[in-house]
């Protein structure tokens, strides 16, 4: 990870943020089915509703931590900084840096997971819904599993892509567009998040998702990472760079020798 906040504050981002993106999709869900029958304007709320509030989110705290909010993201993330220290792109296991980062990784998910749930719970209070039910809403079927392969393989090409072709102050838009598009060109309508997915679970309401559902919804979207991975190596070739590791924007640029300065 290459944000340079301490790890404390990018935890309480990562959080934040996510606890924010869950209860912006549970909450516009409960809000759509009680303004509307129609499950196609139900979806169209929901789906807007979570454009904004992700890029709003992105832009805010991505400084911060790099506003991953996904699990996903943050391996996919630790995958490009392990393999930018080999040369060879086989990543090294050993040594403190992949130490530190393996720690970082566990501290952020642990984070988004426990913001997602609370984010579903605080969406459920705002509406007057028990605080916590679980989702009766079964979505168990091959297809569905395929949607989130889907959804989750673009979202980590662009995540990885952007800093790439030097478009990461895009991200906050062009995340937000993916995400927002994803809710309706696939069958699953994008969740592509293993935290947001467990979060959902707690909420008996239009965004939820059966418990029994969760395990191979995660499933599917760590099949999405694997293949995210291996499209971004084949687009844009193997070897992952640094730049990759902050959602909303590149590593700083080093300063330049001062004048008369010795240098190598």
């Amino acid at each position: 990870m290459t944000a340079t906040a301490p790890l404390g504050r990018r935890a309480a981002a990562e959080f934040v943020g996510t606890g924010a993106l869950v209860a912006v999709v549970v909450g516009s869900g409960i809000q759509a089915t009680r303004l509307s029958q129609d499950v196609g304007v139900q979806l169209l709320a929901n789906s807007t509703a979570t454009v904004f509030g992700l890029g709003v989110l992105i832009a805010l705290l991505g400084p911060v931590s790099g506003a991953h909010f996904n699990p996903v993201v943050t391996l996919a993330v630790w995958v490009a900084d392990r393999r930018s220290h080999d040369g060879s792109g086989t990543g090294d296991p050993r040594g403190a840096s992949a130490g530190t980062h393996a720690r970082e990784v566990a501290v952020h998910v642990a984070a988004q997971t426990a913001g997602a749930i609370c984010g579903a719970v605080l969406a459920d209070a705002m509406f007057a819904e028990p605080l916590v039910r679980w989702s009766g809403h079964e979505r168990s079927a091959p297809h569905l599993w395929l949607g989130e392969v889907v959804a989750t393989a673009g979202l980590i090409v662009l995540v990885l892509g952007l800093p790439r072709v030097r478009r990461a102050h895009l991200a906050p838009v062009a995340v937000a567009a993916y995400i927002g598009s994803a809710y309706w060109f696939t069958s699953s309508t994008s969740f592509a998040n293993p935290a947001v997915t467990v979060g959902r679970a707690f909420t008996d309401t239009f965004a939820g998702i059966a418990p029994g559902s969760v395990p191979m919804f995660v499933v599917a979207q760590l099949a999405g990472l694997a293949v995210g991975l291996a499209l971004f190596g084949l687009l844009f070739g193997m070897r992952l760079g640094r730049s990759a590791a902050a959602v909303a924007g590149p590593a700083p640029t080093p300063p330049r020798p001062r004048e008369g300065s010795a240098r190598p």
